[in-house]
């Protein structure tokens, strides 16, 4: 089985694959300080729920925008998972597509692995949409290249920002309000964050689109797409794990397996 591992800035997931099966996924909390040996421990609880041993992982594909987090995950997969070889996705290696970033090691990880998995399982030229601590946006052409995209802060992030510099505002849970006119503060803001993120995705999307030239599929993905997707005239589908889906396709294409 192959273990994927997406570190991101908020959360870490972990998806364990079958062949080309997701058998389970886990989403946890993204903690730079862990060591080797705490990922370790955590796997083996996550993957014992799963009726999973680590002694069936026997494959590892890892993408992080954490720097600090990938020696402990490479350490954690030589130690435990007895994988001397394990396989980080970086820009630097030839994953199959063509990357218009300047300079292309600039590019995150996971923004990659999602243009992968978007090449290989939507129709002609795609746009992804990762809803997670920054809102990406990734526009891939018809033949797979990479051709780049736009960031954004995440919902959450701007949430935090709005709470630390407007005194009379306090924390809100990020739920869609019934109405678009807030009739109280909470409404209100929930209203600015949904509507308003979902808006943003749509006016991104619609540019993007005329520079691509044609009708490009939307895709969104990230901890808060299925919040957000509801709300979008632009986003056609959510796939929860198109990070863990790009991870499994880059490692078959690099180890030679597909």
């Amino acid at each position: 089985m192959l273990l994927a591992i997406d570190a991101g800035n908020t959360n870490i997931t972990f998806g364990a694959y079958d062949g080309d099966r997701l058998a389970a996924d886990w989403r946890v909390s993204a903690d730079g300080r862990r060591t080797s040996d705490e990922y370790a421990v955590l796997v083996a609880g996550l993957a014992e729920g799963a009726s999973i041993s680590l002694s069936q992982l026997t494959s590892v594909s890892i993408c992080s925008v954490i720097p600090r987090a990938i020696e402990p995950l490479l350490a954690f997969s030589r130690k435990y998972l007895k994988i001397q070889d394990p396989f980080l996705l970086t820009p630097e290696l030839d994953l199959g597509i063509r990357i218009c970033y300047e300079p292309r090691t600039d590019v995150g990880a996971d923004r990659l692995a999602n243009a992968i998995a978007a090449h290989a399982l939507y129709p002609g030229p795609v746009i992804v949409v990762d809803l997670g601590t920054a809102t990406t946006f990734d526009a891939i052409a018809e033949n797979g290249d990479y051709l780049g995209g736009a960031i954004a802060p995440g919902i959450e992030v701007s949430l935090e920002a709005l709470i630390s510099k407007a005194a009379q505002l306090r924390r809100v849970r990020l739920v869609t309000p019934p109405r678009a006119i807030g009739t109280t503060t909470v409404s209100s803001v929930q209203s600015g964050m949904i509507y308003g993120f979902a808006g943003q995705v749509d006016g991104v999307v619609g540019r993007l689109q005329e520079e691509m030239g044609g009708d490009a599929y939307v895709v969104a993905t990230g901890g808060l797409a299925e919040l957000i997707a509801p709300h979008s005239r632009s986003i056609r589908t959510v796939n929860p794990t198109l990070t863990l889906e790009g991870l499994r396709l880059a490692y078959e294409r690099y180890r030679g397996k597909g």
